[in-house]
């Protein structure tokens, strides 16, 4: 008979762990991933290469694929020979909205969490899609952002500081990333240094000055301050397609031949980009409140000495794994119950 009672206390022990083990591995086992972050919107900000709140200045070949424009100052110099493809927007109705736009992606950039910190130099780094916050950032020789094979994935950066790049410096991507989901929200002012490559849509309180022949695949908005232009260019930061549309091919029984009255040239619609800048105008409606001050975010993690964690996208192994949790929880319980009624019985 002890013997029975000591199976009986061994299995129903036995069924107590397994249901303190399967909800153990819920609660503390495996972490959530992070969830994928949506791209700041730019609203009508998004229609200008360079966006300046006192002036803009120019000196030799600057090309701008986009507009650009200024709020509340009104001077842009150096256009020509700078070239710009898009409008041109002094002090006006649309570049007050475009600037009242830019101050709410500003804010909307600066506040979100949650977010991981990152020491100031950013060369030689190879980050993942997320949210990182920086004191005052600088970039020698090349970060590489990788999309993980996600051309929706988002890169916001949070400096509280400046934003400065050495001479020669580089952004590049891996595995699909897009120049129009990065974003730089800089607290102070942004600097690109000479002849260096840079990517990303800048958003800065105060200034913005490019050093002679720096590109930036993406846009510069100052919303104080003034932007300061040398030979240099800014194309339109182009997003990458979600997905590869298969190839289609022709059912064999298509006729050979095309009827006289089908129309040879494709609908316009189906050729006109979808970035297209938007035709400015200084009709526009009531603009919104002016600029307000600097917003700055309020920290809500950081790291600690130990090399930041990279945030992942995706669903994870939650549902599954809590799935399987809840399935072992009622099966240790099933034991229990089991074998204290049998106990009993004895």
């Amino acid at each position: 008979m002890k013997v029975h009672h000591r199976s009986y206390r061994w299995r129903a022990g036995l069924g107590s762990a397994a249901a303190v083990a399967a909800l153990s591995l819920l609660l503390f086992g495996f972490e959530p991933a992070y969830a994928a972050e949506s791209p700041v919107s730019l609203n009508t900000a998004a229609d200008f290469s360079v966006l300046a709140g006192s002036a803009v200045s120019n000196t030799g070949a600057t090309t701008l694929a986009q507009g650009l424009g200024v709020h509340p100052g009104s001077a842009a110099s150096g256009f020509p020979p700078g070239i710009v493809a898009g409008e041109i927007h002094l002090a006006d109705g649309v570049a007050l909205q475009a600037q009242s736009d830019l101050t709410a992606a500003y804010v909307d950039a600066a506040g979100r969490t949650p977010f991981t910190s990152l020491p100031a130099e950013l060369g030689g780094s190879t980050l993942a899609p997320g949210v990182y916050r920086i004191g005052a950032a600088q970039l020698t020789g090349q970060l590489t952002l990788d999309a993980q094979n996600d051309p929706a994935a988002v890169f916001i950066f949070q400096i509280s500081s400046t934003l400065i790049t050495a001479s020669n410096s580089d952004v590049v991507f891996t595995n699909g990333a897009s120049p129009c989901n990065v974003f730089w929200q800089v607290t102070s002012s942004a600097t690109l240094g000479t002849n260096s490559d840079f990517t990303g849509t800048i958003m800065a309180l105060t200034s913005i000055t490019m050093n002679t022949g720096a590109t930036l695949a993406g846009r510069a908005l100052a919303r104080n301050g003034a932007v300061t232009l040398d030979d240099n260019v800014i194309t339109e930061p182009i997003c990458a397609a979600a997905t590869t549309a298969p190839a289609t091919t022709a059912p064999a029984t298509t006729p050979a031949t095309t009827p006289a009255t089908t129309p040879a040239t494709t609908p316009a619609s189906a050729t006109t980009p979808a970035t297209t800048p938007a035709v400015g105008s200084s009709t526009a409606g009531p603009p919104a409140a002016g600029p307000p001050s600097d917003v700055t975010p309020t920290p809500t993690e950081t790291s600690s000495g130990s090399p930041p964690r990279l945030p992942t996208t995706g669903p994870g192994l939650v549902p599954a794994l809590s799935a399987t949790g809840f399935v072992l929880i009622a099966l240790g319980i099933a034991i229990v119950l089991r074998y204290r009624r049998r106990k009993i019985g004895l």
